[in-house]
């Protein structure tokens, strides 16, 4: 079994937090302070000036490592306790829950809410089935329950993963503009319910949803060679979350670094181990 190197910032300087103000060791200009954490009940904010300055945790599977030195936790917001998110926001910590909009899987608690006829091809997740997007009546009350208990566990933005079953065999004749109006409808509910929407991949739709979301989560841009397609949300002052699954940070990060991203090295299962590119 491969022994893991302890979590840490490749090329971070020192960073002293006080009460909620950081200083970056690694900014040539005056310290600056982070950012006051939207209080409970009100979506996360994503100031402009920050846009890739933030470090950020993805973890999907294992014990949550509430230490971990970042500033944005992306987390199943159904294995996630309230406590966790209560000791997480004490630490000034932003929280994005990652709800699955366009799949079901026999192990989502509300799975039994889906009809039948909304369920299409085999999906990405284990045993998990495509959802026919066009069915928006259908869909829309089982993924508000999915937003409202982000909402009600602490969490203040949301991240739309499989929001790209046009791109894959869903089973259902789904077509770029059926997916593009879909997201735009959850990125609106979202907002409904005060958490800040966050597009993850649909890269092919990332030009057309930017105006509609407010940060994109991305997994392996550099080895796909796709990151220059992510500028339009950098272009807006919004954050990319971006992150690899192989190669060295000391090679990936000069480039999504330098197109102002948010970027680390994960394994696949998203465990609490991470590296991360230094902030500018």
């Amino acid at each position: 079994m491969r022994t893991r190197p302890r979590t840490r910032a490749v090329g971070r300087g020192p960073r002293r937090v006080l009460s909620g103000c950081v200083v970056l060791a690694l900014l040539a200009t005056v310290g600056a302070c982070r950012v006051a954490l939207a209080p409970p009940g009100a979506p996360t904010t994503w100031p402009a000036e920050w846009a890739g300055r933030w470090q950020w945790q993805w973890q999907l599977s294992g014990v949550l490592d509430p230490t971990v030195d970042a500033d944005v936790f992306l987390l199943d917001p159904v294995a996630t306790t309230a406590a966790q998110t209560a000791e997480l926001r004490s630490r000034d910590r932003r929280l994005v829950c990652q709800v699955h909009v366009g799949t079901v899987a026999p192990t989502d608690p509300d799975a039994s809410r889906f009809p039948t006829a909304v369920r299409g091809a085999a999906a990405r997740r284990p045993q998990s089935r495509w959802l026919d997007v066009r069915q928006w009546d259908a869909l829309r009350p089982v993924l508000a329950d999915r937003f409202r208990l982000c909402r009600g566990k602490g969490f203040g933005a949301v991240a739309l993963a499989d929001a790209d079953g046009y791109t894959h065999r869903s089973g259902f004749p789904l077509g770029f503009d059926d997916q593009l109006l879909f997201n735009r409808r959850l990125a609106e509910l979202a907002r409904s319910l005060d958490l800040s929407p966050g597009l993850v991949d649909d890269v092919p739709q990332v030009a057309a949803l930017a105006p509609d979301f407010d940060f994109a989560v991305n997994q392996e841009c550099v080895r796909r060679n796709l990151c220059a397609k992510l500028l339009p949300f950098v272009e807006a002052g919004k954050p990319v979350f971006h992150v690899e699954y192989t190669g060295s940070t000391a090679d990936f990060c000069v480039t999504t670094v330098g197109y102002g991203f948010s970027s680390i090295r994960k394994d696949r299962e998203l465990d609490a181990w991470r590296v991360s590119c230094p902030v500018p």
